[in-house]
């Protein structure tokens, strides 16, 4: 048996067909499979509007764009994850300051953050980035309450969190990221992913003016549309660049790969739900071994499958002796030397004890399911004999 990772893209058939189709055509990049895959994620998780970009670091940083940070400004993250959702602000060049976690949930600490606003000077924060960690969907509308309080507004990293869904105070379903509540969410499409793009991200609001913004940064500041310029229009080669922009577009090819993976995502949710029922059934009865606990008002993605062992070091020796690669998510951020050396060290000790004994097992639906009886033989071994 190969190696198993602890995640890894999987591509029919289908998708070949899907990219091949793009190359043979006649737009490689900036033509209608864009704007298809755009439309197609929209619908999907039941949003306004998608903007499809080169990857998740791009959506995060056009994010903060469309929403004014800049220098002066103070914006709360939190320190799980991985380190574009504080880079994002300093991009801008705002402070950051992190924000403990819920060790259940391993997302933000709701009651600590409401606390934190609550003792801090009015004004003191713009606003903040949550995090749906590992695919847990955070509890978006009771973080918007509390930002509405404050007058934060909220970006929602949900790259984790493709599919993810909560039942809101009204009993509806909310697919996380879908800008319901968080005034920008983004969504990556790594090769780990739910969706692989091989690079790719997706910025989605239900805000017209941030979504024009997102467009407009997106594409090195540059309209092409008339009705938009601010000088008098030339003839139909016209275009404005009205801001400092970027190229962060992504190209047909990947969005055509992206398409064809979407028409899958309902199946490859149930999969890695599969996985989980099953790692917990066969894992459940080692107390050594604390597992994800998930309540049944929400649906979790599963991007990640995190356990807790205070034997994380050697477990992870022991699955790579055996044909495992596992990983560990995450590092927290404020330990990271860069944010040290900006701010000095701090102690957000949940998320400490979490990066101490946290492993993510693997978690993808392409998992056979002799891989994963080879996962759970191994770790059976090693805390049973």
């Amino acid at each position: 048996m190969k190696t198993i990772s602890y995640g890894r893209q999987e591509i029919t058939e289908d998708d070949i067909k899907a990219v091949v189709g793009v190359l043979k055509g006649d737009y490689l990049t900036q033509g209608p499979m864009v704007e298809k895959f755009e439309n197609d994620f929209s619908r999907f998780i039941q949003a306004s509007n998608s903007i499809a970009v080169t990857n998740g670091t791009a959506a995060l940083h056009l994010a903060a764009l469309a929403l004014g940070v800049r220098e002066g400004q103070k914006v709360l993250v939190t320190t799980n994850s991985f380190a574009a959702s504080a880079n994002c602000i300093r991009y801008c060049g705002a402070d950051v300051e992190f924000l403990d976690i819920d060790p259940q949930t391993m997302c933000l600490d709701l009651p600590a953050l409401e606390q934190k606003l609550k003792s801090a000077k009015p004004g003191t924060y713009s606003g903040l980035v949550a995090v749906d960690f590992a695919g847990y969907p955070m509890d978006t509308e009771s973080l918007r309450n509390l930002a509405d309080q404050f007058g934060l507004w909220i970006i929602e990293d949900a790259c984790h969190a493709v599919g993810a869904r909560f039942l809101n105070s009204k009993n509806e379903w909310i697919f996380s990221g879908n800008g319901k509540y968080a005034d920008i969410s983004v969504f990556s499409f790594h090769p780990v992913k739910h969706i692989a793009t091989g690079e790719g991200g997706m910025v989605v609001t239900a805000n017209a003016e941030l979504a024009a913004k997102v467009r407009l940064f997106r594409t090195h500041g540059i309209t092409k549309d008339p009705s938009l310029m601010l000088n008098p229009v030339d003839g139909p080669w016209s275009q404005e660049m009205q801001v400092l922009g970027y190229n962060y577009r992504i190209s047909d090819i990947l969005c055509a790969l992206g398409a064809s993976q979407l028409q899958r995502i309902q199946k490859n949710l149930l999969r890695r739900r599969s996985i989980a029922d099953r790692y917990a059934s066969e894992l459940g009865d080692i107390k050594a071994l604390s597992l994800p606990k998930v309540p049944k008002n929400l649906e979790h993605a599963y991007h990640l499958y995190v356990v807790h062992t205070e034997q994380r070091g050697e477990l992870f020796s022991h699955l790579q002796k055996n044909g495992v690669n596992p990983q560990v998510h995450y590092i927290p951020i404020h330990q990271q030397p860069y944010y040290q050396n900006l701010y000095g060290k701090m102690q957000l000790p949940r998320a400490e004890k979490h990066y101490q004994t946290a492993l993510s097992l693997p978690m993808y639906h392409g998992m056979s399911d002799e891989e994963q009886g080879h996962v759970i033989k191994v770790v059976r071994k090693f805390y049973l004999g």
